[in-house]
């Protein structure tokens, strides 16, 4: 039996009116300019259990997260140039100066890793989706509480130097950098998609 007191809404106890939340859901965009100081305490817990909540085949749970936050940014900054320098001894100041400062455009940068197991019935590829889908869930939840967020990878996101100073097993992947703080400025205009260009009758 579901306790309902565990139940997570965004107004009270009482659950978002169906067309609100498919408004909310139509008109996400990613936010690359965000600052301020940390999503609350409360506003994170709703974000981390909605990633819980992504499709999970077998309930496998394929997903952790490190939240980098405060000086911590700094370090994941030193790590993305030591990972960089690795590839490139010769690297020019300007280049090491811009990846220092990559993690401080957000004051919190949320490392999404996918935890692979051995399952006779899951596959690598869907445990990688399931956890792709529990980053996409962290993004809506943001946005429904007027949080600002952006899944940000490159190549740093796939480098042996990152993957070891950030403590990510043979059996995992990093799939991505969630950047997350307060709005600022005005985000971009939701785009107009032309669904029938992707969706297709099969015959």
């Amino acid at each position: 039996m579901v306790d309902k007191s565990e139940i997570i809404s965004f107004e009270g106890n009482r659950p978002l009116a169906s067309q609100d939340a498919l408004d909310l859901l139509l008109s996400r965009v990613s936010v690359s300019r965000v600052g301020g100081e940390l999503p609350s305490t409360d506003a994170l817990q709703k974000i981390f259990t909605a990633a819980l909540r992504a499709p999970d085949h077998a309930g496998l749970k394929p997903w952790r997260y490190l939240k980098v936050a405060g000086e911590q940014r700094e370090k994941l900054g030193e790590l993305f140039v030591s990972a960089k320098l690795q590839d490139d001894p010769h690297l020019d100041q300007a280049a090491i100066d811009k990846l220092k400062k990559k993690p401080l455009r957000a004051p919190l940068v949320i490392v999404v890793i996918a935890s692979i197991q051995d399952h006779p019935k899951v596959p690598e590829i869907e445990q990688m989706l399931s956890a792709g889908a529990s980053a996409q869930n962290m993004l809506l939840a943001a946005h429904m509480q007027g949080i600002g967020a952006m899944w940000r990878t490159g190549s740093v996101t796939y480098h042996s130097r990152v993957r070891e100073g950030l403590g990510v097993a043979q059996n995992e992947k990093i799939i991505g950098f969630i950047y997350m703080g307060s709005i600022e400025g005005k985000t971009r205009l939701v785009p107009e998609m032309n669904v029938s260009q992707y969706v297709k009758d099969w015959n």
